[in-house]
């Protein structure tokens, strides 16, 4: 899989222009099945309460099975379970949608495909979910911008519920100007529209 990651971004880099047109095939039983030994041990569970420790006592059916709905376009990710963690300020709450374990598998897959592909896209001054780069990263630049170079301000922006709030037409959109394979950007339109489950209703 590293080698096929490599060069999806090899061609991703030659080629801004480029559109991938066949990338699902990626997501087999190999790459899913490494997704889910790669997933943290007990986490907390989506709504029908699967852990990894309960899908793993049956993995190789359970791959074979979601391999299957996979080729066949049946496979639907279940809706999150919504909790609330506590934020640091004035003793607000943030939002946290916990997937099902198997939908967990299918995104962990997905994203070092993404990765290949947008990392060649994105400014070098940006550092939010990317892999390698955290906010320890961030602070270290910024340090520099401050101390050795001549700034007049810094701006701090937070948008208020982006993600509840972010247009998924125009998501599919952006996706659609890098990748033209039906079968992946249907598996992530499928996710946008999972939605969530808070206190028994689906929202």
């Amino acid at each position: 899989m590293e080698t096929k990651l490599s060069r999806i971004a090899e061609l991703a880099k030659n080629d801004p222009k480029m559109k991938f047109t066949s990338l699902a095939h990626h997501l087999d039983a190999e790459c899913l099945m490494k997704s889910h030994h790669e997933l943290p041990n007990n986490k907390a569970a989506g709504i029908k309460g699967t852990t990894k420790e309960v899908y793993e006592a049956n993995l190789a059916e359970n791959i074979k099975a979601l391999v299957s709905k996979m080729k066949q376009k049946s496979y639907r990710p279940s809706p999150a379970r919504r909790v609330y963690i506590p934020k640091q300020d004035k003793g607000k709450k943030r939002p946290l949608g916990i997937p099902e374990h198997e939908d967990k598998i299918v995104q962990k897959g997905m994203a070092p495909i993404l990765n290949a592909i947008y990392e060649n896209d994105f400014l070098d001054c940006s550092f939010g979910f990317r892999p390698k780069r955290n906010c320890h990263d961030a602070l270290k630049v910024l340090n520099v911008y401050i101390e050795k170079r001549h700034t007049n301000y810094i701006v701090d922006v937070d948008i208020k519920g982006f993600f509840d709030n972010v247009d998924h037409k125009w998501m599919m959109e952006f996706l659609k100007e890098r990748i033209a394979d039906p079968s992946f950007l249907r598996l992530i339109a499928r996710f946008l529209k999972a939605g969530y489950m808070e206190q028994a209703k689906f929202l």
